[in-house]
């Protein structure tokens, strides 16, 4: 698998094109604005967009998504239906936050755990993630060893849980039973900022990292 970041919104959100190297069939992740910016990268990349995924309901990952899928005539998957008040209630984060008016979301496909999602030769495996968001899921490649976190993980910190329907201990126990559980080698696209890798948080992470454990 491979992929692409393309920051976009005032929060420089890690909209990310990945795709299978095979086919060139891709999916975009969390288009949450600057449209033009996405499909100028879409366009130099030569892949052939087949859905539009969706991390969680905040407007920085979702206030576009509709507007890309049908652009590209694609549906929108994911993220779990507890997310579905986040979704619909994006006008109002668009106010919160200051950022352009925008529609609420419904997705074509709830997700949950277990599923998986095929793009072009790629599997990838989704997880239920709550804690930052309540239907939170993040992507994982097996193949390749590479997860897309949404804001769960970030290098150095993790999501905040402060807005509504976050919960610092479930994001806690999330990121313990869920995302360390992956395996150190994985590397990591989050939702803001650099990729890393999960050995590398387990160990220096301030949040939860070993040295947060006391």
């Amino acid at each position: 698998m491979r992929y692409q970041i393309v920051p976009v919104t005032p929060f420089s959100q890690n909209c990310t094109l990945l795709w299978c190297e095979k086919t060139m069939q891709a999916a975009i992740v969390d288009p949450g604005g600057d449209l033009p910016q996405i499909y100028a990268a879409v366009e130099a990349a030569g892949i052939d967009v087949k859905m539009v995924l969706l991390t969680h309901g905040h407007i920085d990952h979702a206030a576009a998504s509709r507007d890309c899928a049908d652009h590209y005539s694609v549906k929108i998957i994911g993220p779990h239906k507890d997310d579905a008040p986040l979704l619909a209630g994006l006008p109002k984060q668009a106010q919160m936050f200051g950022m352009p008016e925008t529609q609420p979301v419904e997705p074509d496909q709830w997700l949950t755990e277990g599923d998986k999602v095929q793009v072009g030769d790629i599997e990838l495996q989704v997880y239920h993630t709550p804690g930052h968001a309540p239907g939170h899921v993040i992507f994982f490649d097996e193949s390749s060893r590479i997860g897309q976190m949404g804001d769960v993980l970030f290098a150095g910190s993790i999501g905040r849980t402060d807005l509504p329907g976050g919960n610092h201990q479930q994001l806690l126990d999330t990121i313990a039973n869920k995302i360390w559980r992956l395996g150190d080698d994985v590397t990591f696209i989050p939702g803001h900022g650099p990729t890393g890798t999960l050995g590398q948080e387990r160990a220096t992470n301030p949040f939860v990292g070993q040295g947060a454990q006391g």
